[in-house]
């Protein structure tokens, strides 16, 4: 098998997918600190780089996953049964759709990615129902805010007017201020009032200056920028899209409505280096 793969055209007519596999994706390379095993060599090289130079990067990983879970079951309690998850990843255990649809059978949910296994894996997984629920999946690029809202999927999600929780988990880093400021306030500006978002980033704030550069530069080296934020700039990042913070605010993923993980009791803000928060929009 050559180093581009490609997806055969299903009965459904869609055209093949091209699978780089031999350029590191940080999708997939997200996927191998999970433990999964979707992922491949150039992949794991680059991730096993990386844990070199932050050994807790697995704990921190499962840890964010677990914030995942809590901010979805969050957001259920508020009554929102809507959900756009943008930057998803790969299909793991706990995803988006099988936490709300736990709660609410009738939660419908829109993931959004740009990797081609990602859809992948979507178009086998992902066309799930649970209930009256429903679960879609967009082959679409978080810089290109207008096609993730022109999206008939996205559309039906968004018309009826109700609150919708746009999801945007360990996605911000990978993008520069100006891609990320951009696109987080159109799809804010999209959301009906009510909405929920919900979002975790990598921070620098509890590493050393050696260490952040070390991890930054190994991403550069796999062609995925990286840049981390500190607690002001997300905290300036949600503000400027007319966001409110609710409580407890920006904090460690760990320190984010705790549960009773026994995982997360044995970290620290050190040691999982990612904010989490849930804003609203009035």
């Amino acid at each position: 098998m050559t180093n581009t793969e490609w997806m055969r055209t299903g009965p459904d007519g869609r055209e093949p997918v091209e699978l780089r596999t031999d350029v590191p994706h940080s999708a997939r390379m997200y996927d191998y600190y999970l433990g999964g095993k979707d992922n491949f060599p150039a992949d794991r090289a680059a991730a096993e780089r990386f844990v070199a130079n932050a050994p807790s990067v697995p704990d921190a990983a499962r840890a964010n996953r677990r914030f995942l879970g809590r901010a979805v079951r969050f957001a259920c309690e508020q009554g929102i049964s809507r959900f756009l998850d943008v930057g998803t990843g790969i299909p793991t255990a706990e995803n988006t759709h099988e936490v709300a649809q736990s709660v609410d059978p009738a939660a419908q949910v829109v993931y959004v990615d740009n990797d081609p296994i990602v859809l992948a894996h979507a178009r086998a997984l992902l066309s799930s129902k649970n209930g009256s629920g429903s679960t879609a999946f967009l082959g679409a690029d978080f810089r290109d805010p207008e096609a993730i809202l022109s999206a008939p999927a996205t559309r039906k999600l968004l018309e009826p007017g109700e609150p919708v929780c746009l999801m945007m988990v360990a996605l911000l880093h990978f993008f520069a201020d100006e891609e990320a400021y951009a696109s987080v306030r159109r799809l804010t500006a999209a959301l009906p009032d009510r909405s929920l978002v919900v979002l975790s980033h990598l921070t620098s704030d509890f590493s050393t200056p050696e260490s952040d550069e070390e991890g930054r530069r190994i991403y550069r080296e796999a062609g995925i920028p990286l840049t981390t934020r500190s607690r002001e700039e997300v905290e300036h990042l949600l503000a400027d899209s007319g966001l409110t913070l609710l409580a407890p605010g920006v904090v460690p993923t760990i320190d984010w409505r705790p549960g009773d993980h026994p995982s997360d009791a044995a970290l620290t803000a050190e040691l999982v280096c990612t904010y989490a928060a849930v804003a609203a929009k009035d």
